[in-house]
């Protein structure tokens, strides 16, 4: 994991929430664990890590997550052992 995924990790981690995370940074540090992400209709995104399952809608029209996305994606990685 390299220094700007580790400082989005930090930012899904911070309290409050945050809901100026882009989608590509949280995409590229689940990347970087080794998560299985696969693409489904329209936006759905199903995450896949150590056997446990997120489904998500990526944003649109904008970049970034809403603090409840922010809020799903940290309890997910919570569940998985990846903290900061």
């Amino acid at each position: 994991m390299n220094k700007k995924q580790q400082k989005t990790l930090k930012k899904i981690f911070a309290k409050p929430t945050r809901a100026d995370i882009a989608w590509n940074e949280v995409k590229s540090l689940l990347a970087a664990c080794n998560a299985d992400v696969s693409e489904g209709r329209g936006s759905r995104i199903r995450i896949v890590l150590n056997k446990q399952v997120l489904n998500l809608h990526t944003p649109h029209p904008q970049k970034e997550l809403k603090k409840y996305a922010v809020e799903l994606v940290r309890e997910f990685l919570t569940n998985t052992g990846v903290k900061p």
